[in-house]
């Protein structure tokens, strides 16, 4: 009969997960005849075997822990201004001569992922062309290459 579903068709009526794949839920405390009752699987008495057990990031015993034995050191500026960096060598390859690079062109281009509090050049690698490149911070010798290729630097 040509109507009949196959036996191994997958159908919504007759879903379920892989053979192996689900097990059956640890039910605890439900008698003696279940082989998890009375302690439950928690053994006898002692911390473990309470309610809200549960000890603290880095708790050790008792013991003065890690975290703490150490001493402080140094601070964290909340002023820094963490800048997205590209090297010239990039810049090169990247874009062709005559172009303007800015920061719009760079995360299209997908050379810089985010643009932070700005961009910076730095000056690793060489380059060959005239780009004309727009960044908020520029290394001494990334301003060099840039100039020295026929180029042109704007600080935004």
């Amino acid at each position: 009969m040509p109507d009949e579903p196959k036996k191994d068709s997958i159908e919504l009526h007759n879903l379920r997960p892989a053979k192996g794949a689900t097990h059956k839920r640890k039910r605890i405390g439900r008698g003696p005849g279940s082989g998890h009752g009375k302690t439950s699987g928690r053994g006898n008495k002692g911390f473990w075997s309470r309610s809200g057990s549960s000890q603290k990031r880095g708790f050790e015993g008792g013991q003065m822990p890690l975290h703490r034995r150490v001493p402080k050191r140094g601070f964290t500026n909340v002023h820094r201004e963490e800048y997205s960096e590209i090297n010239v060598d990039v810049l090169a390859a990247r874009f062709a001569a005559g172009a303007t690079v800015g920061p719009e062109e760079l995360k299209a281009a997908r050379v810089v992922r985010k643009l932070l509090a700005g961009v910076k050049v730095l000056g690793r690698g060489t380059i060959a062309h005239a780009l004309t490149v727009r960044a908020h911070r520029f290394s001494a010798e990334a301003r060099r290459k840039i100039e020295a290729a026929g180029g042109k630097v704007e600080v935004l």
